[in-house]
């Protein structure tokens, strides 16, 4: 007989996707923030083990009702703004935005005031994380000292400090001498170096793609070249140097033929797209409404086919939010004078579920290991499980509710989607870090109350 009577958090009736992706009902035992055990739903009441019921009454349940319990989300790409720009987020509402979402892992970006380029403002956000005690937060640091281009960072500094990549997310490197000498740096530490692509030449004062919505509106559009370029330069570095190099946000065919080429040669290169780029091109913008102003930009019908595809075949390996919040007055400034950027936490798994799952083109067993596992493997993270000695990391979700995206209901401090209105299925109802409610106010009682 096992004795249970230390269990701290006990979920019932859940549905858990086994090895094989077949969902099955049972019973996630948690002590001391792991798993401690994964039980058939009625074991209790079959067995002569009443311990747990018996003797101890500090015991946090909750009956999931067939709901969903899947690993923690991870997002390897996020903007939490701090420092600098608080008045878009801070640390403490992302992380809460996240949770909301079903993330337990969040990883954020250094182009924030002062830029994350130093050990100092590395520290500086893991204290914040810490203070605000939602979820994992993991830094990046730049790869040039305040993402000018001009010069290196102290990489060893930076790892020392907590730093697990390195990226100049937000603006593209570009010089291939600095990424070069970069791309050899990281690789000596076995650090991933993190790409935005993109080739300033080919979009400066430009706002939308070149596609039928800028034909349309008579605008110069962003080339597709203007991303597929800097992939095509740097996965040849890449195989100079060895690293690990990570594409952020594809949204291009070009890009994706190229990623796909250097993976089939063994180049250790890794992609990701955002849900946005999956779900919508140019040619859904209904006008000049800045909350469908994004970096890259809504790409057409034919690149939301080929990020489709490259998902489903593993050559873009990941997806992530890029979450992105900005002020109602800064994204009311319109399309040309509006920054670039949407927030992405608390749509992105309904979103998913939704178009994909619901619809029958994915299972929902790919969504979710394209959330978890995926990402996990990709940045060596020990997350993305739900298996006995695992952190309990865990995301409950139930697939039958359907709601109105709302952005007076978020977390973040950001309202700027382009999603407002939509009818989505499949929220996140509650999550855990390490086998603490972080959202969702539903496991409160004990066993014996």
């Amino acid at each position: 007989m096992m004795n249970y009577s230390n269990v701290d958090v006990w979920i019932q009736n859940a549905s858990v996707l086994s090895e094989d992706g077949q969902l099955q009902r049972s019973d996630i035992l948690i002590q001391d923030g792991k798993v401690l055990a994964i039980l058939s739903s009625g074991w209790y009441q079959s067995a002569d083990d009443r311990m747990i019921e018996n003797e101890n009454e500090a015991m946090l349940v909750y009956d999931a009702q067939g709901k969903l319990v899947t690993p923690g989300l991870i997002d390897m790409h996020v903007h939490l703004r701090e420092p600098g720009f608080e008045h878009k987020e801070t640390i403490e509402s992302g992380a809460r935005s996240a949770a909301q979402g079903g993330f337990t892992t969040i990883a954020c970006m250094p182009n924030t005031k002062p830029v994350t380029d130093n050990p100092e403002t590395v520290k500086l956000v893991l204290g914040k994380a810490k203070e605000a005690n939602l979820v994992n937060v993991l830094p990046y640091a730049a790869i040039t000292k305040n993402e000018l281009g001009r010069e290196l960072t102290d990489f060893e500094a930076l790892k020392e400090a907590g730093a697990i990549g390195f990226t100049d997310d937000g603006v593209g490197v570009q010089n291939a001498q600095m990424m070069k000498d970069a791309m050899t740096k990281a690789a000596a530490l076995g650090m991933p170096v993190i790409a935005h692509c993109e080739d300033d030449s080919l979009v400066k004062g430009l706002y939308v793609s070149e596609g039928e919505f800028a034909k349309k509106h008579g605008i110069k559009g962003i080339p597709n070249e203007s991303e597929a370029i800097h992939v095509g330069r740097d996965v040849l570095l890449a195989e100079a140097t060895g690293v690990h190099y990570h594409v952020c946000h594809v949204s291009t065919e070009q890009s994706i033929r190229l990623i796909r080429l250097a993976k089939s040669i063994g180049v250790n290169v890794t992609a990701e797209v955002c849900p946005h780029h999956l779900v919508l091109s140019d040619e859904d913008i209904p006008g000049m409404d800045a909350n469908w102003k994004m970096n890259p930009p809504l790409r057409t019908p034919r690149d939301v086919a080929a990020c489709i595809e490259a998902l489903e075949d593993g050559t873009i390996d990941i997806l992530v939010t890029d979450h992105a919040p900005h002020s109602a007055e800064e994204k009311a400034k319109g399309m040309l004078l509006a920054p670039f950027g949407i927030v992405g936490f608390e749509t992105a798994f309904p979103l998913l579920y939704t178009e994909f799952v619901q619809k029958g083109r994915w299972t929902l067993d790919f969504l979710v290991r394209r959330l978890t596992q995926d990402p996990a493997r990709v940045f060596g993270l020990n997350a993305g499980k739900l298996q006995v000695g695992a952190t309990a990391d865990l995301a409950v979700i139930d697939l039958e509710l359907e709601k109105i995206v709302d952005p007076d209901q978020f977390a973040t401090k950001g309202r700027n989607t382009p999603f407002t209105g939509r009818a989505l299925s499949g929220w996140p109802v509650m999550t855990l870090v390490a086998g603490r409610p972080v959202f969702g106010a539903e496991l409160t009682q004990s066993v014996n109350s």
